[in-house]
């Protein structure tokens, strides 16, 4: 059920993707804010279904832990691996405005939370801040392709359309991948749930690894390609893209469906929320200077991410070893890493003033 689940996921997410991809740009919305908005927000659409259906159910750990181990899992592991492969490159509108944005929305997220819970209004606001943002990219999107000259396009560019260049098609493909989704969340969330009971892990640790990187492979998958075949500005646009949709869509739906209040768990509010936070600043020096992402800095992401999975890890067994690896973490590898970014930001201010 495990394996069947994720490959629901998967082929839902790609043909929701498609259908909906065709669809923007055939009412004449530009390829980055498609980017930005049906393919971030159709690759986390596996989040979304799995984050609902487990806040409907009362799996509340793996609804929240979903969430915040997805958008960790983006950027450390996602755009690492992206960044071993090919250095990438970075959009200015993406550091200027999407980075901002995205550490915007995870503060706002800690700020409601704050109570210890996320209720059914506070769900209302993010679902409302998903609009409000989602409507500014289009506006936005559409002055620019104007200003290009561009317009609405319904046709494949072969004279003829093809059969998803048509609407029904189109309509097609988001239907079939939205039943997808349905069946793959029902049969990863009961068989993620059956197998922390049947090994003690509990369903937060679940949440935060296992289904956070099996909902997170359609990001995988399209950030890897995108970079493979040149387009690596997608790449970024897409991990962003889909770590505001996951905070201000899943987890606001989620807050609206759920029969009560979503409890936020104390190990989440003190360790998973701050480094996802983390790793959302991180974002702003690495990228912004000379707006690449090089590979040393994707092999930092990269074992950040191992060294996070692993804490969940030692503390899920409760490790002997887990006291001194939160001490040098703490004490130790954090210290130098924010002492190597602010120098790495001190010498691109001066270049550039220079």
């Amino acid at each position: 059920m495990l394996t069947g689940g994720l490959g629901a996921l998967i082929l839902g997410a790609q043909l929701l993707v498609r259908g909906a991809g065709k669809l923007a740009l055939g009412f004449g919305i530009s390829p980055l804010v498609v980017g930005l908005t049906v393919v971030a927000f159709g690759t986390s659409s596996p989040e979304m279904a799995i984050s609902v259906k487990s806040a409907w159910s009362g799996q509340v750990d793996i609804a929240l832990g979903n969430v915040v181990g997805s958008n960790i899992f983006n950027v450390l592991f996602i755009l690492g691996a992206s960044a071993l492969i090919s250095p990438l490159v970075v959009a200015v509108q993406v550091i200027r405005q999407e980075v901002p944005v995205m550490i915007a929305v995870s503060l706002l997220l800690v700020g409601l939370t704050l109570d210890g819970s996320l209720g059914r209004g506070e769900g209302a606001l993010l679902a409302i801040g998903l609009a409000a943002y989602t409507a500014f990219l289009v506006i936005q999107g559409r002055r620019t392709a104007s200003a290009a000259g561009g317009g609405p396009s319904r046709t494949s560019g072969r004279g003829t359309p093809a059969w998803d260049d048509r609407l029904t098609g189109q309509l097609a493909l988001i239907g079939v991948g939205l039943v997808l989704l349905v069946l793959g969340s029902n049969w990863l969330v009961e068989a993620a749930v059956t197998l922390a009971r049947q090994f003690g892990v509990s369903e937060l640790v679940i949440g935060l690894t296992i289904i956070a990187a099996g909902t997170s492979l359609p990001e995988v998958a399209t950030s890897i390609m995108a970079t493979v075949r040149g387009e690596r500005d997608i790449a970024v646009g897409n991990v962003v893209g889909s770590n505001i949709f996951n905070i201000l869509g899943v987890l606001g739906v989620s807050a609206i469906v759920a029969p009560s209040s979503l409890p936020v768990a104390p190990a989440m509010a003190s360790f998973d929320m701050p480094v996802m936070i983390a790793v959302a600043v991180a974002c702003l020096p690495v990228f912004f200077t000379g707006r690449t992402i090089a590979r040393w800095e994707g092999l930092v992401f990269l074992g950040y991410y191992v060294a996070y999975t692993a804490y969940l890890v030692l503390d899920a067994q409760e490790h002997d070893l887990l006291t001194t690896y939160t001490v040098a973490m703490r004490w130790v590898v954090l210290p130098l890493t924010l002492l190597t970014l602010a120098i790495v930001l001190t010498r691109e201010l001066k270049a550039r003033r220079h």
